[in-house]
């Protein structure tokens, strides 16, 4: 039985059928979004939110289909030297920002810089000697001092910090500055003017923009627009999250609740699919004791219970699986089960020696609560067995909003920081040494958390440079050996996020794991 409203949901509800008259003479898509939109630059934060908003408004040079294979997107043709050293880009003709202005290639150029001094696998590519230039308005090259086998793996990385093309006047902002103009290269744009944090995200159709003529295949292809709105409507209550759709006030919800999948499945109006294999993730702050110690970084490995974390989340046998050792996905191409044997088992008196051989000495460990995040109930069964293995937990909740901009700090946890919050990354985040956020993290990154490991930046280094694919899978299982030693952050398992729908064609290729709403209709 659907629970009663929260006020806050309640809320969204009225504004959202308020809207609605406003808004009848075009087709408006609803969804439900897994977290409140607060930071709208793509490369500030690698939140999922950020970057689901990212692809509304920008578009990129390539992109990956559903079989992670490389597509050109915004790019027409491309060449490249037999070294690999040499690379040319031509953009596709007639190409538009959402201010009407055409997309050049000094705009390509000062988006890819301005990502490559933030992301992993963009700073990567520029260490590898990469620089960037335009040849004409519509072409530019790229050329490399050092070996680099991941070009266009780069320029389509789907998540993370994706290197999303917007115009050169807003790219030349610092990275470190968060850019607010939302002039984007897109299928939608961005009404700021009705945008409500807390409530309501608005997009509408982007006439300027020029779609691919292929057909759609994961985040590749064309991305036809086939509503006027699309509104991201907050609803943190997953009571009312679930009765709007059965009531057919939203269309989608993102992330379904597990406790409301029997309800969903019992109603023959409501489809339910899953994305991509997700992992789940705890990090650590490798700033401050006790987990700028490796030992007390080991020990959250013997107090991490996969199946009983994965169980409190409530998703059933066929959404989630129960154990899972390797840092890469399971049944994923680089999946290996190296360094993993010790930590198959939890045991808080083995976690709570290593605490104490780490110096700890029942110091206030802050651990970040999500309330309305699908990690919530492993957040605290997590703090149940940490609490087992004598730490003094410091529960503290929040919003996911909240906790994403709480955790950029570097303050002692004493001074309003941080020593742990649990996320999550989706497979094309988790499945290589170069995507998976904190395991492709060097030293010097901006990630929080702050892991740092020569031994681990060498073993990265090699297995960009490394042609062979025999030579990186075992790189790759070296670098996930070294990553249960050092611990850069600990996995707690994988499952796959349900999201339902009501009444819509094209829903397929949410798949991918980021809500595209392109392609989608609604009679």
């Amino acid at each position: 039985m659907i629970k009663r409203f929260s006020l806050l949901a309640t809320a969204a509800l009225l504004a959202l059928g308020a809207a609605t008259g406003a808004h009848a003479q075009g087709k408006t898509l609803r969804l439900v979004p897994h977290a409140d939109l607060k930071t709208l630059d793509p490369l500030f934060n690698t939140a999922y939110i950020t970057r689901n908003h990212g692809y509304m408004v920008f578009d990129m040079l390539f992109a990956q289909d559903s079989k992670g294979q490389v597509k050109p997107q915004m790019v027409d043709t491309w060449q490249a030297s037999e070294d690999g050293k040499r690379w040319s880009f031509t953009l596709r003709p007639g190409l538009k920002f959402s201010d009407g202005t055409p997309v050049t290639a000094e705009d390509c150029v000062a988006s890819i810089q301005r990502w490559g001094k933030k992301d992993t696998l963009g700073q990567a590519m520029f260490a590898a000697g990469a620089e960037l230039a335009a040849t004409g308005p519509e072409t530019f090259t790229l050329t490399l001092k050092e070996p680099f086998g991941l070009v266009l793996e780069a320029l389509s990385k789907p998540s993370g910090l994706p290197p999303f093309i917007m115009p050169k006047r807003i790219a030349a902002t610092d990275p470190s500055t968060q850019i607010t103009e939302m002039v984007g290269s897109g299928p939608f744009l961005f009404k700021r003017d009705e945008w409500v944090p807390g409530n309501k995200v608005v997009y509408v159709k982007n006439p300027a923009y020029v779609p691919r003529a292929e057909p759609a295949d994961g985040l590749a292809g064309g991305k036809i627009v086939k509503v006027d709105r699309v509104e991201w409507v907050y609803i943190p209550d997953g009571n009312t999250a679930t009765a709007a759709l059965m009531n057919g006030e939203v269309d989608m919800i993102e992330q379904v609740t597990p406790d409301f999948l029997p309800v969903l499945e019992s109603n023959p109006d409501i489809k339910l699919d899953t994305s991509v294999a997700s992992q789940g993730m705890v990090v650590l702050n490798a700033l401050h004791p006790p987990f700028n110690d490796a030992r007390a970084r080991q020990a959250l490995y013997y107090l991490v219970n996969q199946k009983q974390m994965l169980a409190a989340m409530g998703y059933p046998d066929k959404y989630r699986v129960d154990y899972c050792a390797t840092l890469y996905i399971c049944g994923s191409p680089l999946a290996t089960d190296a360094g993993a044997a010790p930590y198959a088992k939890p045991d808080p008196a083995r976690a709570k020696q290593l605490l104490q051989e780490a110096g700890y000495k029942g110091e206030k460990v802050v651990l970040l609560y999500p309330t309305d995040h699908l990690s919530a109930p492993a957040v605290m069964v997590l703090s149940q067995n940490l609490k087992k293995a004598g730490v003094n937990v410091d529960l503290q909740s929040m919003d996911w909003a909240s906790l994403a901009a709480r955790r950029l700090k570097k303050d002692p946890p004493s001074q309003g920081g941080w020593n742990l919050f649990l996320t999550w990354g989706g497979y094309y985040d988790a499945s290589t040494p170069v995507t998976n956020p904190w395991l492709s993290a060097a030293c010097g990154n901006s990630l929080p958390g702050w892991p740092c490991d020569k031994e681990l930046d060498e073993l990265r280094t090699a297995w960009i440079r490394e042609t062979d694919a025999g030579r990186r899978k075992e790189l790759a299982a070296r670098i996930q050996e070294r990553a249960y030693q050092t611990v850069p952050y600990v996995m707690w398992g994988e499952f796959k996020p349900v999201y339902a729908t009501r009444g819509l064609k094209g829903t397929e290729l949410i798949k991918a794991g980021v809500p595209v709403t392109w392609n989608i209709e609604k009679p």
